[in-house]
């Protein structure tokens, strides 16, 4: 123990060899400085902090927003899935809404770690944003850095990462808007630009789904059954050697819902809709030109294909007319739905629509190009019944105008929309049903009338028809007994031969 004599001494003593240390190590340091390259400090520093600082049980992933210059996959499935996992002690959160967005979206902000849990390993997203430099104009890069124990490295590569993007593309398809596409609506910078400017659009807000839906429901089942084989056939389709595409042919009169079966597709897929207008396309590289900036996993659409261009038949040469790409020919489009324009592009669907089918060129009418093909008829009783429940919210059958309706339908021609279109008159029931029933016997009674007319033309005209070939027929016969009387005549000179009683006029 140092006496109270002794301290300064020790005081003074310490901090004289405390100097001297420094000094010598700041010798030590200038002189390493000058005779140790740059490259062997830097190994020898991080060696010695290797071996002096304790090894870390856990592993982290860094996931930037891009790989090269395309987006990264893992970056925006985890950025859809995080919102799934914001816990209520989350402090920072970011918040935004478009015009077109119904509700908020909710993201984590820079700094904010979240929490997760698979198959009880414990895991850390953590949001990280690096601020450019004054020498790089490239932007704030983004990324998340996923912490776990390292031991777990192969399962959370194999099944756990894989597990986030499955998760992310099936929240993604289901918060998904739907839009129509077309080619004269404005271009709008919310869908990213992809389209070359070629397409604007608007969100498709047609509430038609398979359910309300007024068509035959062995017909709908057979549509979502096929939609559904579709959508699960891509390995199918690729070991096949086909363009994983389907085309359909929709055909009927007017009103007959065309449209609304098309809206249900969209809505029940949640594919985008392209309304592609031929009129509008001038050549066949224009139309190459157009298809090759729609999007995967989407519906063309192109209405009354029968009339909606001009093409010459194959048959009468009409393409060796003018060059292959100066219009548009029938061999073009075929080209773009069948052939090799054709693979470009996944999870396509095509969809024709006529109201007359007759008057198709057959080469487009085969498997290949129009796969299925639907017959939109007029309104079946099993139709009707669906409309009555969404239009007037009627479940059962037990009213009194259902079965006479029933009966005037199957002898009457009549479209869902003219049906539609009565049930909307009133919002009581009783008085939208017997409106729909005067309509139905007004429809049935001008259907006979025309009929009857038709009927009389054609008897008039049978009639006329007889009665032309019966003067037909005595000309002729005229004609024979002449010629008999003077053969008989030349034979006979001398005899006084009276002509039949027919030929005195």
């Amino acid at each position: 123990m140092f006496s109270q004599t002794n301290m300064p001494q020790s005081v003074s003593t310490f901090f004289s060899a405390y100097a001297s240390f420094a000094g010598s190590m700041m010798l030590i340091r200038s002189m390493a400085n000058e005779l140790i390259p740059y490259e062997l400090r830097s190994y020898l520093s991080t060696a010695i902090h290797y071996l002096f600082t304790p090894l870390s049980p856990n592993i982290t992933l860094a996931i930037d927003e891009h790989c090269g210059m395309s987006r990264n996959q893992v970056y925006d499935a985890a950025e859809i899935y995080l919102k799934t996992k914001i816990s209520p002690s989350t402090e920072r959160l970011r918040i935004g809404k478009t015009s077109r967005q119904k509700t908020f979206s909710v993201a984590i902000e820079k700094g904010e770690v979240v929490a997760d849990v698979f198959e009880n390993i414990k895991l850390k997203w953590a949001y990280v944003c690096t601020e450019p430099q004054k020498t790089n104009h490239s932007g704030e890069k983004r990324r998340f850095e996923l912490s776990f124990n390292k031991k777990y490295k192969e399962k959370i590569m194999d099944r756990y990462l894989p597990h986030v993007l499955k998760r992310g593309k099936e929240i993604k398809d289901e918060e998904k808007v739907v839009k129509l596409y077309n080619r004269e609506c404005p271009f709008n910078e919310e869908d990213g630009g992809d389209h070359g400017g070629m397409w604007g659009s608007i969100n498709l807000e047609h509430p038609s789904t398979f359910d309300t839906l007024a068509l035959d429901p062995e017909l709908k089942k057979m549509i979502v059954d096929d939609l559904k084989r579709f959508l699960g056939r891509k390995e199918f389709y690729k070991k096949v050697g086909k363009a994983w595409k389907r085309g359909y042919l929709l055909y009927g009169p007017h009103g007959t819902g065309k449209s609304s079966l098309i809206a249900a597709m969209a809505n029940y897929l949640k594919f985008d809709v392209y309304d592609l207008d031929l009129t509008s396309i001038y050549s066949n590289s224009d139309l190459r030109r157009v298809l090759l900036s729609t999007t995967n996993r989407s519906i063309l659409v192109i209405e009354d294909i029968d009339c909606s261009v001009e093409m010459r038949d194959r048959q009468q040469g009409g393409d060796q007319y003018d060059g292959p790409s100066s219009r548009l020919t029938l061999s073009g489009l075929l080209n773009f739905i069948d052939g090799l324009w054709s693979s470009c592009g996944d999870e396509r669907i095509i969809v024709f629509t006529t109201n007359h089918k007759d008057r198709l060129d057959s080469a487009l009418l085969r498997p290949g190009r129009m796969d299925v093909h639907i017959n939109m008829s007029y309104c079946t009783p099993q139709a009707f019944s669906t409309l009555a429940s969404n239009y007037l919210d009627i479940r059962d059958k037990n009213h009194y105008l259902y079965e006479e309706i029933e009966g005037l339908m199957k002898s009457t021609d009549v479209t869902p929309a003219e049906v539609a279109e009565e049930l909307m008159a009133s919002e009581n029931a009783d008085v939208a049903l017997e409106g729909l029933v005067n309509f139905l016997k007004r429809k049935h009674s001008e259907a006979n009338q025309v009929k009857s007319e038709e009927n009389g033309k054609v008897e008039g005209g049978e009639a006329k028809k007889l009665k032309t070939d019966d003067d037909e027929k005595k000309k002729v016969n005229k004609f024979i007994y002449m010629n008999r009387f003077f053969r008989g005549a030349r034979s006979n000179r001398g005899r006084r031969m009276i002509p039949p009683k027919m030929f005195k006029k």
